[in-house]
């Protein structure tokens, strides 16, 4: 389960959290523009935008979970089990396989305009990377500081859906969580007046009533809402800091605490790691699940007309800041 969230102050923030009961051996992997990408059906790109983000290198390949490139489209997949559908290769069309969707589309869309363009063209596809890794059932969060996308394919087909909320978690599809929002619209940030009876003297007993009935459990209809309010109300300085603090603290809200989603026997579902991109100067953030401080790696300080990928270990180990 994981969820993916944008947010808006001077610059535009993209990010999520992964959140699953072990680690493929993740990385920060910078694609930089000389890169050769080898796509499955539709040949080699040899130059391209650069690309940040979080992936398993598999082969020398990046698989990317989520990322941003330097002309500030961020995207990220999140689990779709049971749901996602791919299509048949079509002669004729652009076939991408999902494992290669996220560098098709950043490689070469510097807006969600443009993307809304290639993907109108493109037949996604259920080609697996390998026999050790099979194609993962996603459907994906694309969005740039002008508005955010939806793309799910289905057994009906593939969909674009205009995503107003800027958030994204799992199952079930994409239009029925915007659907079950309609059962939070009497949800607010202020102290509630009471409208049950005006024969009952009721009134608040403590602070915070306004939001009584927002949901707080780990089902993704749940932490889509969770998400959905907390960033919608979140208010937050201008300034770097103040900014990434606050995005943290958003997608905090639905962090997973080993031990509350058992997913099978002596085996629980944790938030690995949190991601909090600033696609507008090209910065990837992160936590992880034992080291909440936050580490960056900056686009920009690297060479990005070259042709290898750049490659930043994670740092899992808890760092404590001892002042005495």
């Amino acid at each position: 389960m994981c969820t993916a969230a944008t947010y808006q102050t001077k610059d535009f923030y993209f990010g999520r959290t992964l959140d699953y009961e072990f680690s493929y051996g993740d990385e920060i992997v910078l694609m930089p523009r000389k890169f050769p990408i080898s796509f499955r059906y539709m040949g080699n790109r040899e130059t391209h935008y650069a690309i940040l983000g979080m992936a398993h290198v598999a082969g020398g390949y990046p698989l990317y979970y989520d990322a941003i490139n330097e002309k500030g489209v961020g995207m990220a997949g999140l689990n779709f089990v049971g749901n996602a559908v791919y299509q048949e290769v079509e002669e004729g069309r652009e076939n991408v396989a999902q494992y290669e969707f996220l560098p098709w589309v950043l490689s070469q869309c510097d807006s969600v305009e443009a993307v809304r363009s290639l993907l109108s063209k493109m037949n996604l596809v259920g080609t697996p990377f390998s026999e050790q890794l099979p194609s993962a059932q996603l459907h994906w969060l694309i969005a740039d500081a002008k508005e955010a996308i939806t793309v799910e394919c289905t057994a009906d087909g593939l969909h674009i859906y205009d995503n107003p909320a800027g958030v994204l978690t799992n199952n079930p599809p994409f239009p029925q969580q915007m659907f079950l929002l309609n059962q939070y619209m009497g949800l607010s940030s202020r102290q509630p007046e009471n409208t049950f009876s005006g024969e009952l003297a009721l009134t608040p007993y403590s602070r915070g009533m306004g939001a009584i009935g927002l949901p707080g459990d780990l089902s993704s209809t749940s932490r889509f809402a969770k998400v959905a309010f907390t960033k919608l109300h979140a208010i937050s300085g201008d300034s770097e800091e103040e900014s990434v603090s606050q995005f943290f603290h958003i997608l905090g809200s639905v962090d997973q605490q080993r031990g509350c989603c058992e997913v099978a026997e002596g085996k629980y579902e944790i938030t690995i790691y949190t991601s909090c991109c600033n696609a507008t100067k090209g910065i990837y953030y992160y936590t992880t699940y034992d080291n909440h401080q936050i580490s960056a790696v900056d686009l920009h300080k690297e060479d990005l007309d070259t042709d290898s990928l750049y490659r930043y270990p994670v740092l899992t180990k808890g760092q404590i800041c001892w002042q005495n």
